[in-house]
């Protein structure tokens, strides 16, 4: 993957993405091209995760970790276009395996990998893997609507 410019850190993703405060999950993003992004987080081992549950943080929050690393994406391929992101909004979650039950025992990074397989300015289809020290922890495939009025 050739890098698209420098590695971000918290503020430069959080000023990117549509996520504030602790709900901006991602650490790093290490690199990201036309199709694919690479990123990591530290947030699955914070007691105050606001995506805990009294179980603590299970596998499918891993989804969320993945569809923020798209929405980054975006917003990269967007800024390099010169123009902002389209709103874009998680429509389905398919193919999904769940190889580990929880994320907030796993000393290190998440890895978050992800990357898009087709798309138009309506709707684009990713496939994704969050994995720790090389071992994926959950995988699949997601569909994202853009430009979408609520209501």
């Amino acid at each position: 993957m050739s890098v698209g410019g420098a590695p971000l850190g918290p503020a430069e993703i959080a000023a990117l993405i549509p996520h504030a405060g602790r709900m901006c999950l991602l650490s790093r993003c290490l690199g990201w091209d036309a199709q694919r992004i690479r990123c990591q987080a530290d947030s699955h081992r914070d007691a105050d995760n606001p995506l805990r549950s009294a179980s603590g943080l299970l596998a499918p929050v891993a989804i969320e970790y993945a569809a923020q690393a798209r929405a980054l994406h975006g917003g990269l391929l967007a800024r390099a276009a010169g123009g902002a992101a389209s709103p874009g909004f998680l429509a389905s979650a398919r193919q999904v395996e769940l190889l580990s039950e929880r994320l907030d025992d796993l000393a290190g990074p998440l890895d978050i990998e992800a990357e898009r397989q087709a798309g138009d300015e309506r709707q684009i289809l990713y496939a994704f893997t969050v994995s720790h020290a090389g071992r994926p922890l959950v995988r699949g495939r997601a569909a994202v609507v853009l430009n979408t009025p609520l209501g």
